[in-house]
């Protein structure tokens, strides 16, 4: 008996050393800065909230089928083979382009400013990429010593499928300003970030930058890297505005009204980038279907849609192709213009030649 209790008390020591000293956990946001964001409209109870009712409880049977589905398994979660990475020499046109690296990790350049978007560059969407499930591509579709000066990281929230410590760790010396929902720039100083080089900002705040404009816009989704810092960081959706062109990003999203407030505010836009993908009918208020997608990109007034969050890792019991399937299909229903580009192939923004290559198949 003693030498259970021994064990049971090593091993609580031991998962609260790795929560408290383990880097790519990140740092919970001290309790000076919660206080800080008592006075904000979506901060309440030491947490931030959505703006419509966001349950993440799950009922035994959910749960239940949950677990029946992850032991169950699913062999086209997964492609057969790594995916393809588009190797065509890059566009050198002096024109405003996006080129997107899968999952939701993009570059935007636009009036001469390079700015990374979500730039998840590791092998693995976990703290622990040792043992996670690993990237579709194999290879990343970019060498990160090659990446130019980067002027600008936006961030949407603070999940491993978006904020890697690994990447920042890698590109943080090259990188001018990071810019991000509140909270979430404590995992950055943590990681050597100088904390001049951190804008933390809230739903609806609009930030000047080099002569471009972003707005940090709501999402209905939540934040957490560890057991105990759960909604203690903001989520959010990304608008971007350059001098002629403008872009939406949605971040991780279930459907919700916010889509089409923003778009009565900001848009129309030029390019929205939506996720589709790692959906499940369990969490949709969190994950939007495919179907959504597009009507969402309806409400923010789009012209033209890359759908993201798919192709890079699987976090959902869907095949690996259904996300641009479905999305594809309801796009093509509603007269929708969607844009499929492979992993690391430029996308010229407002250009009427742009990628329509079914290369999943």
């Amino acid at each position: 008996m003693l030498k259970i209790i021994k064990i049971i008390i090593s091993a609580f020591i031991l998962v609260l050393l790795v929560l408290n000293l383990y880097p790519p956990l990140g740092r919970r946001t001290n309790k000076e800065k919660l206080r800080s964001f008592t006075a904000k409209e979506n901060f309440a109870n030491g947490k931030f909230h959505n703006q419509i009712p966001t349950s993440q409880s799950m009922s035994f049977k959910h749960t239940g089928s949950i677990l029946r589905d992850y032991i169950k398994g699913n062999p086209k979660r997964r492609p057969d083979h790594p995916i393809g990475i588009e190797t065509k020499e890059p566009v050198s046109v002096d024109s405003n382009k996006i080129t997107w690296f899968g999952h939701s990790a993009f570059m935007l350049e636009l009036d001469g400013k390079t700015i990374l978007v979500d730039p998840m560059f590791g092998k693995a969407p976990t703290p622990f990429p040792w043992f996670g499930n690993k990237r579709f591509s194999g290879e990343l579709p970019v060498d990160l010593d090659s990446l130019p000066p980067i002027d600008a990281v936006l961030l949407s929230h603070d999940h491993y499928d978006h904020l890697d410590y690994f990447t920042i760790k890698k590109i943080k010396d090259k990188v001018g300003q990071f810019i991000v929902p509140l909270g979430v720039g404590g995992h950055l100083e943590r990681w050597g970030v100088k904390q001049e080089l951190i804008q933390e900002h809230n739903w609806w705040d609009e930030v000047s930058f080099k002569d471009l404009k972003f707005v940090c816009t709501p999402a209905r989704h939540f934040s957490g890297r560890s057991l105990t810092d759960g909604n203690a960081t903001l989520w959010c959706s990304w608008v971007i505005n350059g001098e002629r062109e403008k872009v939406f990003f949605s971040g991780d999203s279930g459907y919700g009204s916010h889509f089409k407030e923003i778009g009565e505010k900001y848009g129309p836009f030029d390019l929205t980038l939506m996720e589709c993908g790692q959906y499940d009918e369990r969490w949709s208020t969190i994950h939007m279907m495919p179907e959504e997608t597009v009507q969402a990109h309806i409400d923010v007034q789009g012209k033209r849609m890359i759908p993201i969050h798919w192709a890079g890792f699987t976090l959902s019991f869907h095949d690996w192709t259904d996300p641009i399937e479905r999305v594809t299909k309801a796009a093509n229903e509603l007269d929708v213009q969607v844009c499929t580009p492979q992993l690391g192939e430029q996308v010229l923004i407002g250009s009427t030649d742009f990628p329509k290559k079914i290369w999943w198949k």
